[in-house]
């Protein structure tokens, strides 16, 4: 009997790149469990602008370690936050594991974002959200390009060529069946 791939495939990636949508359609596709680790802390804790809010950055980044670890734990294909990436240890936790970086254009963001009041790090007085969202990418860009093993731009085009890319780029190792076709 063979057992399935631990290996995740993991989508990171900015605010607004299509983590989540890209991710519950590759997981379909490759017959793979989806975990959205953001959606994993909300179904926990309460909506995350409460929690930064409530309890500050910090706590918030400690569940979401958490969070990652655990959905890694479980393979599959798995969403992680924004910011996911900039703790050390889900870091180290990611070289095991298959990483895709999805990325988006400034243009494209603006109409993905809608109301900057659920995204915590985009609200603020002194920039607009898209200003922000550009200073956060630029700032996270480089740790984003250390940690991924491919870049799929989400910008343009059906989502489903996203989705048929990453799929293929996953390839035979992504099958949980241990069968290769």
């Amino acid at each position: 009997m063979t057992s399935p791939d631990a290996r995740a495939i993991v989508l990171i990636g900015p605010m607004g790149a299509g983590k989540t949508s890209v991710g519950k359609r590759v997981a379909k596709r490759l017959g793979r469990t989806f975990h959205d680790t953001d959606a994993m802390i909300v179904r926990t804790h309460g909506p995350i602008a409460d929690l930064f809010a409530t309890h500050g950055e910090p706590h918030f980044r400690s569940l979401e370690r958490d969070a990652v670890a655990q959905a890694l734990s479980s393979g599959g294909v798995v969403s992680l936050g924004g910011g996911a990436v900039l703790d050390e240890a889900t870091r180290e936790r990611l070289r095991s594991h298959r990483v895709a970086l999805l990325t988006v254009a400034p243009r494209v963001v603006a109409r993905r974002l809608g109301e900057a009041a659920s995204r915590p790090l985009l609200s603020g007085d002194e920039e607009t959200p898209i200003q922000r969202w550009e200073r956060i990418y630029a700032e996270r860009r480089p740790v984003y390009e250390a940690v991924a093993d491919a870049t799929f731009d989400t910008s343009s085009g059906p989502l489903e060529n996203i989705v048929t890319a990453i799929a293929e780029w996953a390839g035979p190792a992504a099958d949980t069946s241990g069968v290769t076709p």
